[in-house]
Order: C-alpha cells, then sequence, then structure tokens
C-alpha cells in the first residue's frame, strides 16, 4: 500500500479536525471589520450610530463599486490600473455636459437632461474598458502595462477639458430641464443612501452571474488556466474583454455617484482610488494570480477600507498615519493570501513528493523479487548453451565425416 493510499485510508477513519488557524485566515476580512467596529466604537462614541453609519457606508460605495469592478479582472489573473482615471473622468464628462455643450458652427448650446449626461458618462467609462480589453486580449499587451497607459491617457484627457479646475454648481437649471443631479449622491430611499443601494444592487448582479451563468464558470476557467481553459472550448478572449468592460462601468457608475455627492466634478477625482480597489480585492481573499475571489469577500474588503478610514479621521488620527495603517492592513492581507493559497500547493507536492518516493521503492521490490526470480533460469542457461556447441562440434565432425567418406 503507497502513502498516498494508507493516508486516503486514515482519513476516512480518523475524524476532521477543526483548525482554528484555517478559520481565522479564510475568515481575516469579516474578523478585521469587527475588529474595527469594536476598537472605534470604544475610542469614538458617535462611530456605531445609525447616521454615522449611513455616511459611512456611502463612502465605502465608492470604493465597493471600484473593487467589483476590478475583482472581475483580477479573477482572470488581469489588473486594471486606470479604474480611478476612469472615475474622475467620468464625474468630468457629467459635470461638462451639465454645465452645456457648446457647438459653436450653430451659435447654440445643448443642455442634455441629467438621465442623458449620466447614460452618456456611464457609456464612456465601458468604452474606456472595452479600450482595456482590447488591447490585453487581441493585442497580448500586458494588463499593468495597458492600463497603466490609459491612466495616463484618460487622466490627461478629463484635465484638458478643464484646463485643471473643477467643474462647480451642477445642481442645473430648471429652466433648463438639467436639474436632479443631487439626487443620486444626497436622496435615500427607507433612509438608505442611493450610492449603497447601487452598490447592492451591482454586488447582487456580480454574484449572481459568477454563480449561476456560464459565463461566470467561464471567467474562473480563465483565471485558473487560460491555456487550457481556451482548449476546452471557453472563449477567453472574449471572456477578458468583457471583464474590462464591466470594470470600466463600475468605475464610471462610481464616478457619477461621487460627482452627485460633491455637486462638483474635479479632473483629480479618484487619484489613487486603483490601489483602493486593489486593496479591497485583496483583503476579501482574492488571488492577485486569478481563479480564486469572491463578491461577499471584495465587500468586506471595501468595508474594512472605508471603516478604518473614517474610523481613523473620527478620532482624530493624521492623515499621514492614515495612510501607514491601510498600508499595513493590505501588506498583512497579501501575507494571508499566500498563507492561505501557499498551502494547499505545498501539501501537494509534498504527497507528489511521497507518492514517487513511495513509487521508487515498490519500483526496487519489484526489482529485486525479479533478479530472485531469475536466478534459476540464468544458472541454467551455460549448460544449455553448452550443449549448444557441444551439437555444433557434433556438427563439423559429422561433416569431417563426411568428407572423408566419399
Amino acid at each position: 500500500m503507497t502513502s498516498a493510499s494508507a493516508a486516503a485510508a486514515d482519513g476516512s477513519t480518523a475524524p476532521k479536525k477543526l483548525e482554528i488557524s484555517k478559520l481565522l485566515i479564510e475568515g481575516r476580512a469579516f474578523l478585521a471589520l469587527a475588529l474595527i467596529i469594536v476598537v472605534f466604537s470604544v475610542l469614538s462614541p458617535n462611530f456605531l450610530t445609525v447616521d454615522n453609519l449611513l455616511i459611512m457606508a456611502s463612502h465605502v460605495a465608492i470604493f465597493a463599486l471600484l473593487s467589483l469592478g476590478m475583482l472581475l479582472v483580477v479573477l482572470t489573473g488581469g489588473i486594471d490600473l486606470s479604474v480611478g482615471s476612469t472615475l474622475g473622468f467620468s464625474a468630468v464628462i457629467a459635470g461638462f455636459l451639465l454645465r452645456g455643450v457648446p457647438i459653436d458652427v450653430l451659435g447654440v448650446t445643448l443642455y442634455p437632461n441629467v438621465l442623458v449626461s449620466v447614460l452618456i458618462s456611464v457609456a464612456l467609462g465601458g468604452l474606456i474598458g472595452l479600450i482595456n480589453g482590447v488591447l490585453v486580449a487581441r493585442f497580448k499587451v500586458a494588463p499593468f502595462v495597458a492600463t497603466l497607459g490609459m491612466l495616463y491617457v484618460v487622466r490627461g484627457v478629463a484635465l484638458l477639458m478643464t484646463n485643471g479646475r473643477t467643474i462647480n454648481d451642477l445642481s442645473g437649471d430648471e429652466g433648463l430641464g438639467n436639474t436632479g443631479f443631487e439626487w443620486l449622491g444626497f436622496n435615500r430611499i427607507l433612509g438608505i443612501p442611493i450610492g449603497v443601494l447601487i452598490m447592492v444592487v451591482v454586488a447582487l448582479v456580480i454574484a449572481l452571474v459568477l454563480a449561476r451563468t456560464t459565463f461566470g464558470r467561464w471567467l474562473y476557467a480563465t483565471g485558473g488556466n487560460a491555456r487550457a481553459a481556451e482548449l476546452s472550448g471557453v472563449p477567453v478572449k472574449k471572456v477578458t474583454v468583457w471583464v474590462y468592460v464591466v470594470a470600466g462601468l463600475c468605475s464610471a457608475i462610481a464616478g457619477v455617484i461621487l460627482a452627485s455627492t460633491l455637486t462638483s466634478a474635479s479632473p483629480t477625482a479618484g487619484n489613487t482610488y486603483e490601489l483602493t480597489a486593489i486593496a479591497g480585492v485583496v483583503i476579501g481573499g482574492a488571488a492577485l494570480s486569478g481563479g480564486r475571489g469572491t463578491v461577499r469577500g471584495t465587500l468586506l474588503g471595501a468595508f474594512v477600507i472605508g471603516f478604518l478610514s473614517d474610523g481613523l479621521v473620527l478620532v482624530g488620527v493624521s492623515a499621514y498615519w492614515q495612510t501607514v495603517f491601510v498600508g499595513a492592513v493590505i501588506v498583512i492581507a497579501v501575507m494571508l493570501n499566500s498563507l492561505e493559497y501557499g498551502r494547499p500547493r505545498r501539501k501537494r507536492k509534498a504527497a507528489v513528493a511521497q507518492d514517487a518516493g513511495a513509487g521508487a521503492a515498490d519500483a526496487g521490490a519489484d526489482a529485486s523479487g525479479s533478479s530472485v526470480g531469475s536466478a534459476a533460469p540464468d544458472a541454467e542457461a551455460p549448460s544449455a548453451g553448452g550443449d549448444g556447441p557441444s551439437a555444433g562440434g557434433d556438427g563439423p565432425s559429422a561433416g569431417a565425416d563426411g568428407e572423408k567418406t566419399p
């Protein structure tokens, strides 16, 4: 019996032990969020109030939307560094349209209503994602390089459109029919901010797609092993393009919500938000190598970052220290990811080595047994061979006799 079969036999009879360390690693995002809530509730009595929680949730909604789009890209083994710039660009487009689009040839200025402005802004975000996807899937450009280039291009266009200035006063004019933009940022339904509700809807849609559709299975297969998935009939290129499109759409939605909340659009909005989105995905337990990650974990990661940042502000910690704390959380999350996803690989390698050693031992035993079993035939071979020459000797003598006999 090999070591693998013996381990299987032992595993079938031995009771399963509850590994505390494994539970801590797999539930790290939830435990971190619970710890943050407990600590800041003790440090500040206003932290756990309903109003403050809703305000923090509305802040988290921006990060969560970016992280959800980033999750899909990371599941394929890619990365999107342009989500922050896409957020700022979409906000600028919305502000530019609401303030009026001058057409010098006709001598008129168009004032699109809020719905048209929002749809155009979101569509342009999807277009940016489409360009990223085509560069990565069709032209085989490394995701890091392609999206880094788009980060600079999109940010530069936003700065050119505004001359580096912030577009203020997006409330619109009733006479022009472009009022109501602040509804996304300030209004509530059943006491819940609109941004939070949009975040919930987007999260539910993505979770259903990942868990219940063929596209979700294709996505995980692409991230697990793109070559094997392609040989199995998965349209890897199409899946890759679509995940970048969805990431662009999520970034644009976040940009519109942010501009509505601030009633202004800055071309520098969303600066370094791409790093926050990646942090939310990593803290949530997704593997940057692809193929592993969940919507639930990503949402928890976004809430960890959002609640940590707002909690530090609430207790009066300097903004510089906030950066240090968030960076430390990201490093710890990456280390825990390495522990979670590295241990099974090491176990598999050890099992393979044990099986190989057991196979070599079995092969050695078989070889020794065969050598012992073949000893008797080998001993008789010389006598048989001796008979051969004697028989052959008879042949020449017979031939010699034949020559002497006429």
